[in-house]
């Protein structure tokens, strides 16, 4: 079956971007909860790249399969779930990359690396961590998943928020939320 990515952040509504979000079916993975337990042989380099027993995998819609099984456990474990196994994987930083950001409305949408679409907001909250001097920025994708945001994508951000006069804070989808850690 032929993939066809979602249309770029810039040419879309707020409201179709609701509705990428609304149409895209996941695995049940949290209903799954299978007792044989095993080491995928992955890991997720902090750059957002795959790899299996040391080769890339570099087939995209590989790495869109795998990362639908994805969820990060209370222990901060994270695991490829299916109905009958799961496989633990080896994370870097985090296991997803946005890739770019868009004002909507009284939104921020934001896409990653997977082509996956999200709304920033209660459900999909922007998270600050690191140092005020060297800031990282997530923002909760799914399932205790973190997508980082990629360097040009905290600059499209904190260009935002600069031009909309609200020194390193944004609002969407009625939240408001720091590009910056809290001062140690």
């Amino acid at each position: 079956m032929p993939y066809t990515p979602p249309p770029e952040l810039a040419e879309m509504s707020l409201a179709e971007i609701a509705e990428q979000v609304r149409l895209r079916k996941l695995p049940p993975v949290e209903q799954w909860s299978p007792d044989e337990t095993g080491d995928s042989h992955m890991r997720i380099a902090a750059d957002g790249s795959w790899y299996h027993e040391g080769s890339k995998v570099t087939r995209p819609a590989m790495v869109r399969a795998f990362a639908s099984l994805l969820m990060r456990d209370k222990d901060g474990a994270h695991w490829l779930v299916m109905p009958y196994q799961k496989l633990s994987i080896e994370v870097e930083d985090a296991p997803l990359i946005a890739v770019d950001a868009q004002r909507r409305e009284d939104g921020i949408a934001v896409r990653l690396n997977t082509d996956e679409v999200l709304v920033v907001g209660a459900d999909h909250p922007l998270i600050a961590k690191g140092s005020r001097e060297r800031p990282d920025l997530y923002v909760h994708a799914r399932r205790g998943l973190l997508a980082r945001l990629n360097r040009s994508t905290y600059a499209q951000l904190a260009e935002l928020a600069l031009a909309e006069g609200e020194e390193w804070r944004m609002t969407s989808g009625g939240e408001t939320f720091s590009l910056l850690p809290p001062a140690a």
